[in-house]
């Protein structure tokens, strides 16, 4: 589960829909690992979040480099780097790999009402509510051969990141 050239670094994409909790797990389970944490959010040009916040979703041209900065981010990481990023198609998954072979991902799953729950009790996100059901439309799970494991929302944020923890480190 570790790099070659540093085997205590870790590269892990905290991946889901929104509302699962990317920002919250991500950030426990950086500081956990002894990481920095990016919020994929913030990299988005404005061009896409201004298409998100008018509830219209963003296709795979408008995904592209956003996901290729995320994998450069990944990449040039001098030390365990934990973003959180959607992450929701292999294709995309793909992308962030081609730049950070090997990139794990730790994918935040859970029902539709929960994730809805979530995204209405955060006032001021760019993403609306509305682009749930294109979001759990657009999201593939991760395959076989991909390196992730599924983790469940409904449990506490802080035992998501204990255990992803320790599942990275085995």
């Amino acid at each position: 589960m570790t790099d070659a050239a540093d085997p205590g670094m870790l590269h892990v994409i905290v991946m889901g829909v929104s509302g699962c909790g990317k920002s919250t797990v991500g950030r426990l389970l950086a500081q956990e690992l002894g990481g920095e944490f990016l919020d994929g959010d913030d990299l988005h040009p404005e061009a896409n979040v201004a298409k998100m916040a008018a509830g219209i979703p963003l296709d795979d041209a408008d995904r592209e480099p956003w996901l290729r900065l995320i994998g450069e981010k990944m990449a040039g990481a001098s030390g365990t780097m934990v973003i959180g990023c959607s992450a929701l198609k292999r294709a995309y998954r793909d992308i962030i790999r081609h730049a950070a072979p090997d990139t794990e991902f730790v994918h935040l799953h859970g029902t539709r009402e929960l994730l809805a729950a979530r995204m209405a009790a955060r006032p001021g996100h760019f993403m609306p509510v509305s682009l749930l059901d294109s979001q759990l439309a657009t999201l593939e799970p991760l395959q076989e051969d991909e390196r992730g494991r599924v983790f469940d929302i409904a449990e506490p944020p802080e035992k998501i990141a204990d255990e992803a923890a320790e599942w990275l480190r085995s």
